[in-house]
């Protein structure tokens, strides 16, 4: 079975057509960092890490994509170092009760509310948009949401934005967001989605995502995200559910990312979007979680942007144990290179009950 430190030779033998298109899209460098563990040390270093000489020759590999500078530092050991446990169960956060019954205790948007069987919007009480809403589930636990409940919050999300553009029409730009659980982000632990519509431009990392992958096409005449798909396709890490395309990236942001990749903002990426979440968690012990929706704006208008070809795409990744006391993110992944504890190979292996197979596009 293959690992990500074996990505350089899995990189060399691919046929040359297959390498070039990975080389222009991504930078390797794999290394070896050597270390001597003290006598006193080795017990505990054997029960922890399995054994010394693992941990005196510590394989490490660099990713970085080449069009978005996005990069990940991978070593499968970080996945075994202490980590700082609560063992207090969490108490409940302040708006608890009032996401338990939404229509009585949240506050509302100027065009009312977006209701369904499984979910209901709410205006954002604290919003860091000008239009700004949240979607709050029937079910509270975000790793239980049914596929009929995560299908619902994307069409009401859309009926949302709808609305908000009715009223506002240089409203065009729409960002859908999921933290999963206190320690993917959210406030409130009660299963909760958080929509926005932007005026002007779209939001910083989805406009410079777009113009990169402008600018690739620009150079190579070929597209991003068609590549990018079957870079990852050639190497085993890619997947199919229906429609919908994915991959397992390797220049994640944060452990276990995966990429979906569909044509619309639809049921078939929302039932695509509960597999994925399924599986990981029920086979990687994910327990806390962010999910984002990059999408070119929802309502065409006259302007010089370019979003021909630009897909819709799901970003997920797991945010660590609940009970975890320490930050799963450092400086490291803030202003360096996201420093990444899970093998994406390993990753993709796991999703293996669930999703078919994907050639890449050649």
């Amino acid at each position: 079975m293959p690992s990500i430190v074996d990505l350089p030779a899995l990189i060399a033998a691919l046929p040359e057509p297959a390498r070039h298109r990975f080389e222009r899209l991504f930078y390797v460098q794999a290394d070896v960092g050597e270390l001597r563990v003290l006598p006193a040390m080795r017990p505990w270093v054997q029960q922890r890490f399995g054994s010394v000489e693992a941990v005196e020759r510590q394989h490490v590999v660099r990713v970085m994509n080449r069009i978005t500078f996005e990069g990940a530092l991978y070593n499968p050991l970080r996945a075994q170092r202490p980590v700082p446990m609560d063992a207090t169960p969490r108490s409940e956060t302040e708006g608890e009760a009032f996401f338990a019954d939404p229509l009585h205790t949240t506050a509302e948007d100027v065009f009312g509310r977006v209701q369904g069987q499984h979910c209901i919007t709410t205006s954002n009480i604290a919003r860091w948009e000008r239009w700004h809403a949240v979607v709050i589930f029937r079910e509270r636990d975000p790793l239980h949401v049914s596929r009929e409940a995560l299908r619902e919050s994307f069409s009401i999300s859309l009926e949302w934005a709808r609305r908000a553009h009715t009223l506002d029409p240089q409203a065009r730009y729409f960002v859908w967001m999921w933290n999963g659980g206190l320690k993917g982000g959210a406030s409130i632990q009660h299963a909760h989605v958080q929509i926005a519509l932007g005026r002007g431009m779209h939001y910083s990392r989805v406009e410079f995502l777009r113009r990169a992958a402008l600018a690739y096409r620009a150079q190579h005449t070929s597209d991003y995200f068609a590549d990018l798909f079957a870079a990852h396709a050639d190497l085993g890490l890619s997947f199919a559910l229906g429609a919908v395309r994915g991959f397992v990236y390797l220049a994640a942001q944060r452990p276990k990312e995966t990429w979906l990749i569909g044509n619309a903002f639809d049921d078939a990426l929302a039932d695509a979007l509960h597999e994925v979440l399924q599986r990981l968690a029920q086979r990687t012990a994910m327990q806390a979680f962010n999910v984002v929706a990059i999408l070119p704006p929802l309502f065409p208008a006259p302007t010089d942007e370019d979003w021909h070809g630009f897909p819709c795409v799901l970003r997920i990744a797991d945010r660590g144990p609940a009970a975890m006391i320490a930050s799963d993110i450092g400086a490291i992944d803030l202003y360096a290179h996201s420093a990444i504890n899970a093998d994406p190979f390993v990753v993709r292996r796991a999703l293996e009950d669930e999703v078919s197979p994907a050639k890449a596009e050649r």
